[in-house]
């Protein structure tokens, strides 16, 4: 049985649409930072995205857990065109698409990003690769809101339309178990 505590990075406070941009983290809540590494497993092996505000924040929470290198694949959401720019901008100029795109999410994509579709596909690899290599351990995966609810979506077999309605807040903790028949979830968006 290998557990996933699927924590999303601390805040940008950014007001746009922020997935590949390498945006920092504020980690200037220290108490929310001591609370989250006191909550989470030791021993336990720490991954994160390789965009600061998650490798950042993974340094923040990693104390003596064992480190492994940042992973491209466990990235936000590709928005392609729509990168840093405001829904509402983008809605002026292209209302079907991204109505769509929240509200039926599946095989609807940013100009130049990636679809819902796409995204599950990428982080569903780069998870299935890190249980492979890593059976029987805690994994703390330090990542972005849409690769956590990839996850969410997989492990209770919901569709993407039903996954977008969990909120995952920054600096939580979503907690799923996966053994060879099943995927099991324990806590979504927890703050310690």
């Amino acid at each position: 049985m290998t557990r996933l505590h699927l924590v999303r990075h601390g805040p940008t406070h950014a007001k746009s649409m922020v997935g590949w941009s390498d945006l920092p983290a504020d980690l200037s809540d220290t108490a929310a930072i001591a609370r989250l590494h006191d909550h989470l497993p030791h021993p336990a092996i720490v991954i994160s995205s390789d965009l600061s505000r998650a490798a950042d924040t993974a340094s923040a929470i990693q104390g003596a857990r064992t480190r492994l290198p940042h992973h491209l694949d466990l990235r936000e959401i590709n928005f392609g065109d729509w990168e840093l720019r405001r829904f509402a901008e983008i809605e002026a100029e292209d209302p079907d698409r991204i109505r769509a795109y929240w509200e039926t999410p599946g095989d609807v994509r940013p100009p130049n990003g990636e679809s819902w579709n796409e995204v599950c596909a990428r982080v569903d690899a780069a998870v299935d690769a890190l249980i492979a290599q890593h059976t029987g351990a805690d994994l703390i995966i330090v990542a972005h809101f849409g690769v956590i609810l990839t996850q969410v979506q997989r492990a209770l077999q919901l569709d993407a339309e039903q996954a977008f309605g969990h909120r995952i807040d920054n600096l939580s903790v979503t907690q799923i178990t996966h053994s060879p028949t099943k995927w099991d979830v324990g806590l979504i968006n927890h703050l310690p």
